[in-house]
């Protein structure tokens, strides 16, 4: 009888360890697959559990939490949803992240570990700390005028500090309210379905993932790379260039929306945005050395977060020499952000350094305590300081005296450039306007604010004019606001 009993154990003891082992399994293995099967609908029950941590502009929230009742219990709102929506992007149920509300998840949603002194504490306990705050880098004034300006036609704005690289305003126009997509249910998907239906795309973010021909603004990094690499060491010297310009290598004749260009000095050539004379200095400085100056203002850069990604904008490595004239006023296949000009622009003003664009200043505790600074860093230098000084007068003089007077702010100076962008089959769209522009006040030692404003939908005439009458009052709405705001 006992033999019996001691078989009974050995095989009760053997039940055991299978059972352990069985647990080990489930609970170590297999946990990550358990925990991704779309019917586990705990790790969105817990996600939701609690209130979500919220984004800051001036120090104030934009988003918040509203209690729905419901299984999935915290759902997003929004304060100006539509002016904010290209910063925040959107917290939903749903669809999941985007943006802001992406690249800082953890440390909205709570997961972070920086957000606790002791996070095996809540490893250990199944819980999580209060979702923290991510503070941004723009300004309300200056996020405000640039929404304003754009005034729902199609286009966007970027505006960043030179000299930290600090974003002070990124919008993206026509807009939407990012709290329609929050929750669960008919509602929300029907939402979801009108958005991306919507033949405005309002849900792109035109800012940081739109990419336009950047027309004659990009005469700034031709003008820059001529000037670093010597091929003009007088602006203000002929450059025996004919109106219109015979494109090398074909029978096709670049003309000028203006007159008055034929011969005309580089300074004047941007003053007044000749196309004849930026296209034969491209020309002149060769495809390696615009490439080159290109890269350094940060085109063909991949990898560029804000944090959120940001489109890679394009200058051609590869070219004939045609089309090398025609890559030199932004035309042909060179394509740019709003944030890059800014950039361009940026970096002009800043003395021919190009800082690294960011938009989240600090995230925090939910008590205020610091979790992480953003980080200011260099992507090296633009252009040569002597260069960038002298683009400096350069832009100034397009705005006191040439095709950007409508960007002149009185006790500022500002410095700018006009851009129209031909696009469409045998370039039959509307132009796009372009103004590219920096703003210091009088006195100040450093300028403000550098701005990039295109308008998709801008009913002008093609010449670089378009940009002063469309985009350059915007400009100077952005600037005014962002000098103000110091």
């Amino acid at each position: 009888m006992i033999r019996y009993i001691r078989w009974c154990g050995y095989f009760c003891a053997l039940l055991l360890v299978a059972l352990l082992v069985n647990i080990a399994r489930v609970q170590v293995w297999e946990s990550a697959a358990y925990g991704a099967n779309p019917a586990n609908k705990r790790p969105a029950i817990e996600r939701y559990a609690q209130p979500r941590g919220n984004i800051l502009v001036d120090g104030r929230p934009v988003t918040g939490s509203r209690d729905s009742g419901q299984l999935l219990r915290y759902e997003r709102t929004y304060a100006n949803g539509p002016l904010y929506a290209p910063v925040t992007g959107f917290s939903s149920q749903t669809y999941g992240t985007s943006f802001v509300e992406r690249a800082e998840d953890p440390v909205l949603a709570g997961t972070d570990p920086g957000l606790s002194a002791f996070p095996l504490w809540y490893d250990l306990t199944r819980g999580r700390p209060a979702g923290g705050n991510a503070a941004t880098t723009v300004r309300a004034g200056v996020q405000l005028a640039a929404y304003a300006g754009l005034a729902g036609k199609r286009g966007a704005v970027a505006a960043v500090e030179p000299a930290t690289g600090k974003i002070l305003a990124l919008v993206s126009s026509p807009s939407y309210d990012p709290a329609a997509l929050s929750g669960t249910g008919s509602r929300v998907k029907a939402q979801w379905a009108r958005l991306n239906t919507d033949p405005d795309r309002p849900m792109l973010n035109r800012a940081l993932r739109e990419t336009y021909p950047p027309g004659s603004t990009f005469k700034i990094v031709t003008a820059a790379a001529a000037l670093d690499a010597g091929v003009v060491t007088d602006v203000a010297a002929p450059t025996e260039t004919p109106d219109p310009y015979p494109l090398p290598g074909t029978r096709t004749l670049l003309p000028n929306a203006g007159t008055g260009c034929q011969d005309a000095s580089m300074a004047e050539a941007v003053q007044w945005s000749c196309n004849t004379v930026m296209a034969k200095i491209g020309v002149r400085v060769g495809l390696r050395g615009m490439v080159e100056a290109a890269e350094r203002f940060g085109f063909n850069r991949d990898g560029l977060r804000v944090p959120s990604w940001v489109s890679r904008s394009n200058f051609d490595t590869d070219m004939s020499q045609d089309q090398l004239a025609l890559s030199a006023i932004g035309q042909f296949n060179t394509r740019a952000t709003p944030l890059q000009m800014a950039m361009v622009a940026a970096a002009v003003a800043n003395g021919g350094e190009l800082k690294s664009p960011y938009l989240v200043d600090r995230t925090t505790q939910d008590d205020g305590s610091p979790v992480r600074r953003g980080d200011q860093r260099s992507l090296g230098r633009a252009m040569d300081p002597a260069t960038a000084l002298r683009m400096q007068e350069l832009m100034v003089k397009v705005v006191e005296d040439g095709t950007g007077k409508n960007a002149s702010i009185p006790g500022a100076v500002v410095g700018g450039k006009t851009g129209t962008a031909q696009h469409g089959v045998g370039n039959a769209g509307t132009p796009y306007a372009w103004f590219i522009s920096w703003a210091r006040a009088e006195g100040a030692p450093l300028p403000a604010v550098a701005v990039a404003v295109v308008v998709e939908d801008a009913a002008a005439n093609r010449g670089d004019i378009s940009g002063n009458l469309a985009a350059a009052p915007i400009a100077r709405a952005v600037m005014e606001a962002a000098l103000s705001a110091r």
